[in-house]
């Protein structure tokens, strides 16, 4: 996967990272290829097994201060064997004064020398956010994503079944449209994905007879999100007379988008359906079992303990002859 370039990090971040280019436009266009950034460690000493060169590198008090102990010679061939390598960029934190060596060594081998006024491990904390998005795994669907209770709804079905309808009508009970249509989604770490909308068509629904309506302008600033997690999926289908669809929610389904698995709610749809409360309702359900009630589970095992009360009445009389 091809990551940003360090031009996009001086753009995107230059001033909430206090950033500034030390070696002009020298190495913006180099892409920075892992979400993971460190500090050089033991290559300034001349160790270089192990060394990940494809990382952001940092150099810090500790690093800075070890190479002005250095004589000139001494400190040249310690920047010499860390530039020998295909650095996307090196970052000098706390604004310290980068040795002229580095800056000369860098120009030389087209590597950009960045400066940031923030220490460093606060640097690290604010770089990380911008990395792992920058490297996340993505995707776009065709469908719908509002916040119901909380809950993030991604609405799935075939074109024109229905989506954006349904949306509009939790909108107008006080639920909050995401993105209509298309939407990006994002894998943020190993479970999480979160859900927005493209940039352009932000907030805005098509709504078939009716066009083109803004959601922000007509029902205002509470009723949109710019993102929002992806927790349940709602699929929408015509209704088959044939099929056997689930009625008790014991046999909960569920499907994956980019690796991670989500519940999956069928919604079969015939005339008279009162959509919009059914999706009130599994998203509703969807925080009762995150709580840890499952009403399915419960009557289920209340049906069973009332099933084996009655068989042992029944063994019971058959077993008295007084």
């Amino acid at each position: 996967m091809t990551g940003p370039k360090v031009r996009d990090l001086l753009e995107r971040k230059g001033d909430p990272l206090q950033l500034e280019a030390l070696t002009g436009d020298v190495g913006l266009d180099r892409a920075i290829q892992t979400p993971e950034a460190s500090s050089p460690g033991l290559v300034l000493a001349g160790y270089t097994r192990r060394f990940a060169a494809h990382r952001l590198h940092i150099l810090g008090e500790t690093e800075i201060t070890y190479l002005a102990s250095l004589d000139p010679p001494a400190r040249r061939r310690s920047l010499e064997t860390l530039l020998q390598f295909d650095l996307p960029a090196i970052v000098i934190a706390k604004g310290q004064e980068p040795p002229a060596e580095l800056l000369e060594l860098a120009r030389a081998k087209g590597v950009a020398v960045i400066r940031t006024k923030l220490k460093t491990a606060e640097f690290y904390r604010r770089v990380k956010p911008f990395l792992d998005d920058a490297f996340a795994p993505t995707t776009t669907v065709h469908g719908s994503l509002a916040d119901v209770f909380g809950v993030g709804l991604l609405f799935l079905g075939r074109s024109g079944i229905g989506k954006s309808e349904c949306v509009l009508d939790l909108v107008e009970r006080g639920h909050r449209l995401v993105a209509d249509d298309v939407v990006h989604i994002t894998r943020r770490g190993n479970d999480v994905l979160i859900g927005r909308g493209h940039e352009l068509a932000q907030h805005y629904m098509e709504i078939r007879g009716v066009g083109l309506i803004d959601i922000k302008a007509l029902f205002g600033v509470r009723a949109v999100r710019q993102q929002k997690r992806i927790e349940v999926v709602v699929q929408l289908e015509d209704w088959d007379a044939a099929r056997e669809y689930d009625r008790t929610g014991l046999d909960s389904q569920t499907t994956a988008l980019l690796g991670v698995s989500l519940p999956l709610v069928t919604v079969p749809l015939n005339p008279g359906k009162n959509l919009t409360v059914i999706c009130e309702v599994v998203a509703m359900s969807h925080l009762q079992r995150y709580s840890g009630v499952d009403s399915a589970r419960q009557f289920n095992e209340r049906l069973l303990q009332r099933m084996a009360e009655r068989r042992q009445l029944q063994e019971y009389l058959e077993e008295d002859n007084e």
